[in-house]
């Protein structure tokens, strides 16, 4: 045993005598091993095109001693060390790259990190996108870590004795310096010369106009990415670059009061406050995506509940969500406030300290008392600060309800229900005004694991698979929903209630061999673009009135104005994106706009290209499912990018305080001119 710790200890004595002899050796090891995981890294996201060429080695190996190369001038003890760190470093965000690409199908970004708090709450969801061949980009750490211990503790007595007792000779420091710089000029030549040929060529305006992480990825590499998403966080927050204009902000203002103005036309319309006065309950439902509607497996409904309830009530058949990398919190943001989330992270996380226009202070003003439920804990997606924002006289989080049945994530959603409708009911016998309540269902949240006794379905060639968890889950929360609707009866709201649900986004269920049963043509882009992104909307009105499924397109944004339209709120000077959907009266030009500049007008679907540039983007006809020639959709993409700039300039630049000041002075000027 001792031959064995002396041959280990003279081993590593001789590579670090080694090391210091050679400056430039242990940087060399660096730049491979990172090139190699970076290529790694690149097969286990497995992004369709984006397979890494001869040219992508180049641009990753330039970003990788670009990172590195002030390594260089560090004596040999702190540059093998700092050496180490970095790889460790960057081999975890990779590895988180990974992770998060496989539920969100993006990389990871500053403002996500900086929500990492979130992580330990995912528990199960993480551990089924966790595989054992991740775990090779970290593999070397099990080597270098001892390694480092061994540097930092014995290093100094091994390298001493190799150098006289002068000081490093200025011979040395000239070698550190002009490695340094050489490693400085060949990354800048490699990585910074390829990239700008690039953003000149086909990849013009990249920059400018991204809408998709991954379009960066595919230009800049991993490292490229997460250096520009630094810059641009940091431009964002820091520095302050996004100020808008004074220019912009007139703009931006005149643009979305022209919205306005299209929906206070509505105000003659016969069901425009229709049910003034009505309850309002929304029913925000975990992962439900509309293709679930009407299907069955085995033998059995999948949504018997939602079957029978979108017969009785008004079923938007052709409504999307529309979020992005803040998921629950987006749907929840874009439904509430009629404003498009973030390209990235999340609105409730960034920017909550902002003022938007939202559901729960337009009715508080009109009178109502405005609650929202969820059984988790209120800390998640910043919900604490961001519905004390939102004006909610009060937010129910999991510390208000009582665990009596663990399911998923947490409380099952039967026993919310229920636990929320007792909650309802006191606060409505302590007062006489209407209420408006938010519900946020959890049970239906991935990876959709269920105990034996809640799996009421035989899902078929899909037992085992997330699909058959995700049917198992789903069908859960539809039997939740019919007691929810029992009680509301049995307790006399039903009559004078306005009674609202939605799927706040799509399963993350990217296997499409598990879709084929659901879908006409699974191969089809369109028609898997489509299903990921249409979610159930329905309304049942109190008089029951209006039942059955309409096709207008219509996306998260329009649930307010729909239902503020309903009640006769005028939202003619409020500042929201969306438009009313249940009317009598013709609303023209409706579109909905995705993060990712994705758009749809209920007749073509627009999908753009991994470059971002509109002409190489996808134009479809919705109708027949074939492929229209890209200039039939170019005047839809400039509205959708231009809907998406307002909507970031509303959202970031905090315009909403501004513009309601702007609107009470020229209220009190022309009082005054009368």
């Amino acid at each position: 045993m001792a031959n064995r710790s002396g041959g280990l200890g003279r081993l590593l004595a001789w590579s670090l005598s080694w090391l210091d002899r050679l400056v430039a050796a242990d940087f060399v090891l660096f730049a491979g091993a990172m090139v190699w995981k970076l290529y790694f890294f690149n097969t286990l996201l497995s992004v369709p095109y984006m397979d890494m060429t001869d040219k992508d080695r180049i641009i990753e190996t330039g970003a990788v001693l670009l990172l590195a190369f002030w390594t260089l001038l560090l004596p040999t003890r702190g540059r093998i060390v700092s050496l180490i760190a970095l790889n460790l470093v960057l081999s975890f965000l990779l590895y988180s790259d990974v992770i998060y690409y496989r539920y969100f199908q993006d990389l990871i970004t500053v403002p996500v990190l900086l929500q990492l708090g979130q992580v330990e709450s995912l528990g199960g969801s993480i551990t089924s996108l966790l595989s054992a061949y991740d775990f090779w980009l970290l593999a070397d750490m099990a080597i270098l870590i001892p390694y480092a211990v061994f540097v930092v503790w014995r290093g100094r007595a091994i390298i001493r004795p190799l150098r006289p007792r002068a000081r490093v000779p200025w011979k040395k420091r000239f070698i550190r310096l002009g490695t340094s710089l050489a490693a400085l000029a060949i990354g800048l030549m490699l990585f910074a010369v390829n990239l700008n040929q690039a953003t000149d060529t086909w990849a013009k305006g990249l920059f400018e106009r991204n809408w998709w992480n991954l379009s960066i990825y595919n230009v800049a590499g991993g490292l490229g990415f997460h250096g520009y998403d630094v810059y641009r966080y940091a431009k964002i927050n820091w520095f302050g670059a996004e100020t808008v204009s004074a220019a912009q902000k007139s703009e931006t203002e005149q643009w979305i009061e022209a919205r306005g103005d299209k929906r206070g036309q509505l105000k003659n319309d016969p069901l425009f406050g229709a049910y003034a006065g009505s309850n309002v309950l929304m029913v925000q439902v975990e992962s439900l995506q509309n293709f679930m509607l009407g299907a069955s497996i085995g033998g059995q409904e999948i949504t018997p509940v939602l079957n029978g309830l979108m017969k009785e009530s008004v079923y938007f058949s052709n409504f999307y969500h529309q979020t992005a990398q803040g998921r629950t919190s987006d749907a929840d943001f874009a439904t509430s406030c009629s404003m498009l989330p973030m390209k990235n992270g999340s609105v409730f996380i960034q920017y909550a300290s902002h003022d938007f226009d939202c559901l729960p202070a337009t009715l508080k003003d009109q009178g109502y008392s405005a609650n929202v439920f969820h059984p988790y804990q209120g800390g998640f997606w910043n919900r604490n600060v961001m519905y004390n924002h939102m004006e909610y006289d009060q937010f129910y989080s999991l510390k208000n309800y009582e665990l009596d049945e663990r399911l998923g994530w947490s409380l099952g959603d039967k026993s919310f229900y229920r636990q929320t409708m007792d909650l309802i009911a006191k606060n409505n016998d302590e007062t006489a005004t209407p209420f408006y309540a938010f519900l946020i269902s959890l049970t239906s949240h991935h990876p959709y694991k269920l105990p034996k006794k809640e799996q009421q379905l035989h899902v078929e060639e899909l037992e085992g698979t997330m699909m058959g968890d995700y049917l198992q889950a789903v069908h859960y929360a539809d039997a939740a929903l019919g007691e929810l609707v029992e009680r509301l009866k049995r307790d006399g709201l039903w009559e004078n209630t306005i009674f609202a649900l939605y799927g706040d986004h799509d399963s993350s269920i990217l296997d499409w061999s598990l879709y084929e049963r659901f879908l006409d043509d699974p191969s089809s882009p369109l028609e898997r673009e489509m299903s990921l992104k249409q979610v159930p909307f329905m309304i049942h009105l109190p008089d029951g009135a209006y039942a059955g499924a309409r096709d207008t397109v219509g996306g998260q944004l329009d649930t307010t104005p729909t239902l503020l339209h309903l009640l006769g709120i005028s939202t003619e000077e409020r500042y929201l994106l969306g438009m009313p959907l249940l009317t009598e009266a013709n609303v023209p030009d409706r579109l909905v706009v995705q993060r990712d500049g994705s758009w749809t007008d209920g007749a073509r679907y627009y999908m753009p290209s991994e470059d971002g540039l509109p002409a190489n983007g996808r134009c479809y006809d919705i109708a027949s499912g074939g492929e229209l020639p890209i200039a039939d959709c170019l005047d839809g993409t400039a509205a959708a990018d231009l809907q998406l700039m307002m909507s970031d300039r509303m959202v970031m630049g905090d315009l909403l305080p501004g513009f309601k000041r702007n609107g009470a002075v020229e209220a009190i000027e022309m009082s005054g001119s009368r």
